[in-house]
């Protein structure tokens, strides 16, 4: 079952006829939305934990044209972590499985309080949570991970 299942909008389509990039964006987000339900902090946990996730980066690459009411499904795997950050994966794909985009993103745990957020270690439940994320080693990272932006170098 994917972490988020959502379609193109209509408003999501630009000039050019497929999905604005953006919008690739938005969808990511709603991914982070979906993870950090499924870790506990919804808005019930976030309020009882006092606690929420900040994205510190994001590198997302575009695989293929995403059109108009188009399903799309992300999915997430956890590279890395430690106390208080995420170093997530999230795939984008299309209900035949294709690829249509990636989202890899560092996640910053944040204690809120009434005088604003500060870098913290994740509760004991939403770590326990993190822990039964689908997680790659290294050695397995998805193919697009890690990657760095850049011309290839001149011969």
């Amino acid at each position: 079952m994917p972490l988020l299942a959502t379609r193109v909008a209509p408003a999501w389509v630009d000039y050019n006829g497929h999905m604005n990039d953006a919008e690739y964006a938005r969808v990511f987000s709603l991914g982070v939305e979906a993870l950090m339900e499924r870790i506990g902090l919804d808005e019930a946990g976030r309020e009882k934990e006092r606690y929420t996730l900040y994205t510190l980066e994001t590198h997302l690459c575009y695989r293929r044209e995403v059109h108009e009411g188009q399903a799309l499904e992300i999915e997430v795997t956890l590279l890395d972590r430690d106390a208080k950050r995420l170093h997530v994966f999230f795939e984008m794909r299309d209900t035949h499985g294709n690829l249509l985009a990636t989202s890899e993103q560092m996640l910053m745990g944040m204690a809120t309080a009434a005088d604003g957020a500060r870098p913290a270690p994740f509760p004991e439940a939403v770590g326990r949570a993190i822990a039964e994320l689908p997680a790659a080693p290294v050695a397995a990272w998805p193919e697009l991970a890690g990657r760095r932006i850049g011309l290839p170098p001149k011969r």
